[in-house]
């Protein structure tokens, strides 16, 4: 593993246009092993565009690059964060945008790889404004704050948006209803929607690049999208893949994070999909006994239809892009038009 650096707002760096190469697509739709043979192939180093890469010792479940790989070449922005701590959109485009610019400097194409659609949109395009209210997600915190009690909800908060937290009684109803509320739409918390002004506002007096007045067109950048034609071909890649991590020890994983004592299943890096399932399977396990344990088919299950959900709605992130290049993943010549489309970006050609 590469060491990456810790960047924070305050020392993002003045810069120009940015030049770097994008491969994006659903989970599963063959991202990693594009993203190595690019790199077989010109001189680049990969900048995980990941929320749950970003986690150390969750590396089943996320599958993760395995140590072969990461050896093989420069990998960014991968095990720099313990579960326990959160990781945001906005931290992501900063350390990206050193890390691109960095990496340009030394004579090498920049390649950011991954899923997560919210941290592309953020480098690409900045983010939208903070999400409207959605009825369905507050009549459900309603409800949880029925049973729980608003302290308890408050407490919940703390775990996913301390800064927020920190500054709301735990009597304050409305605030922390709204709180939670903004942080399960997004995947974001409220107070870094506050950020974004922050580093916006330095970026104007700095003469940096903000994560708001990120302009697309003034970098030189190709975004390949990895797309299926027939959603049935992911669907079994996703099985697939699932099965493996259940087979390479992933539920031992996931024991052994509830083993620490200090993570819970409210934290952002439990919510991932897979570990989310894992959590509540492993409850259900504890409370029924060994007798009344749930088949493990049943996570299986869960597991497999959670994951199809995620890449329902990166398919649905990545048409609302109009700016990529879209490489059917099903098509048996798909490898090989990734690397020609890389290989006119690697020599500037358009």
């Amino acid at each position: 593993m590469h060491p990456t650096p810790s960047v924070s707002p305050s020392c993002i760096p003045a810069r120009g246009p940015l030049r770097y190469l994008a491969l994006a697509g659903p989970t599963a739709s063959g991202k990693t092993a594009a993203a190595l043979a690019i790199a077989r192939e010109h001189d680049t180093e990969i900048i995980s565009v990941d929320s749950a890469l970003v986690y150390r010792g969750m590396d089943i479940g996320t599958a993760k690059p395995t140590s072969a790989e990461l050896a093989a070449v420069p990998h960014h922005l991968i095990n720099i964060r313990d579960p326990l701590q959160a990781y945001s959109a906005a931290e992501f485009v900063t350390d990206a945008q050193t890390l691109i610019a960095d990496i340009t400097a030394r004579g090498k194409l920049a390649l950011l790889v991954g899923g997560t659609m919210l941290y592309f949109k953020a480098l690409l395009t900045g983010l939208d404004a903070m999400p409207k209210a959605n009825p369905a997600i507050r009549a459900e915190l309603e409800e949880e704050a029925k049973q729980k009690g608003w302290p308890a909800m408050h407490a919940a908060l703390a775990l996913v948006d301390p800064v927020t937290a920190a500054r709301l009684n735990p009597a304050d109803s409305q605030r922390i209803q709204r709180a939670l509320e903004v942080f399960r739409i997004s995947g974001q918390p409220l107070s870094f929607f506050h950020t974004t002004k922050t580093i916006a506002a330095h970026a104007d007096a700095t003469g940096a690049r903000g994560l708001n007045d990120h302009n697309l067109s003034e970098d030189d950048t190709l975004l390949i999208s990895l797309e299926p034609l027939d959603r049935s071909w992911l669907h079994q890649r996703i099985a697939q893949r699932f099965d493996a991590m259940l087979a390479s020890g992933f539920l031992d994983e996931v024991q052994a994070l509830r083993a620490r004592g200090d993570l819970n299943a409210d934290l952002p890096a439990m919510r991932c999909v897979g570990y989310r399932q894992a959590w509540e399977y492993l409850d259900a396990h504890e409370a029924g006994g060994l007798a009344g344990h749930p088949p493990l088919a049943e996570l299986r299950d869960k597991g497999i239809f959670a994951t199809r959900q995620l890449a329902k709605r990166q398919i649905t992130w990545l048409r609302s892009m109009p700016q990529r290049r879209v490489v059917a993943c099903d098509d048996p010549a798909a490898l090989q038009q990734v690397l020609t489309i890389a290989q006119v970006f690697a020599e500037g050609r358009t």
